[in-house]
């Protein structure tokens, strides 16, 4: 049976590293860009994380703390095999539950609540980084349109939501222009985190490793939605229609957050919890004046 001692730390090969590294610096450098990448074999399907994993593997050094979460949750079953993976084959690293203590974070479908700095790195898991996908079936193609900044196709599909539907339907990967540039596809996170990576202190980096992809926003960078000037663009409402307050935690309390919204299996009723699970216990300790 394999242990950690079996492999380098950090699981890849330094080459394979040295590239991930020299991938990411140009992603850096051109905020928004698709970098292309050798995307190596993971033990785990492509679709699990495996872009994400491999930014991480090449990152993370010695000390250093990591954070894992899925959808916002520390313990859900696909946070919990990443990490452990990773505590595995760099064992001279910390893990933790608190985005403050972290310095590596690495992300499904979610922006921590609490405020990034500096000093820390997010790392998001990405199914698909071209948002042109949804207009344009050529690569080839693609790759003129974003250079040549030309996203009107885009901007039609959306138009076309406002006339059916008088809403933009983009419920997550929300097309997002960066730098005043390039369009990305900032991974499945609800719009409520969108304006979370407009001018964010820490650096956000996006790993697709299906598609063999990397691209970055880098502290302090433009981000702005794609809208119409007469459209605002509207993020994920949590108003009670009946009592025309903001719903709130059923845990926590909390009515600045983003909700999951559940069923009670007591009376089928729906309730609402955070989906950011370390900050929701945050916010329950503060009351408890822990």
């Amino acid at each position: 049976m394999s242990t950690a001692t079996d492999y380098p730390f950090g699981f890849l090969d330094s080459y394979a590293k040295k590239e991930v590294r020299r991938t990411v610096l140009k992603a850096i450098a051109i905020p928004g860009y698709q970098v292309p990448y050798s995307s190596r074999e993971m033990p785990m399907g492509r679709g699990f994380g495996t872009g994400g994993l491999q930014l991480t593997l090449s990152l993370i050094g010695e000390g250093e703390t990591l954070k894992v979460i899925d959808q916002g949750s520390d313990d859900s079953v696909n946070a919990v095999n990443l990490r452990h993976f990773i505590e595995l084959t760099c064992p001279s690293i910390n893990t933790t539950t608190r985005t403050q203590e972290a310095t590596l974070i690495q992300s499904r479908h979610r922006i921590p609540e609490q405020p990034l700095r500096e000093d820390q790195v997010l790392v998001l898991q990405v199914p698909y980084p071209d948002p042109l996908v949804i207009v344009e079936p050529s690569e080839t193609r693609r790759k003129v349109m974003h250079g040549e900044a030309d996203y009107s196709r885009l901007l039609v599909k959306l138009y076309e939501d406002l006339v059916h539907f008088k809403e933009i339907t983009i419920s997550h990967r929300y097309p997002t222009r960066i730098n005043g540039h390039y369009v990305i596809d900032p991974s499945p996170i609800p719009r409520y985190d969108v304006p979370k990576l407009h001018q964010s202190p820490a650096l956000l980096l996006f790993g697709a490793g299906r598609e063999k992809k990397v691209y970055a926003v880098p502290p302090y960078t433009l981000a702005e939605p794609l809208v119409f000037d007469d459209v605002p663009f509207r993020t994920e409402d949590f108003t009670d229609r009946v009592s025309g307050e903001r719903r709130a935690c059923q845990r926590c309390g909390s009515r600045d957050s983003f909700l999951d919204e559940f069923s009670d299996p007591n009376t089928g009723g729906k309730v609402y919890q955070c989906s950011d699970s370390d900050y929701c216990t945050q916010q329950q300790e503060q009351a408890h004046g822990e």
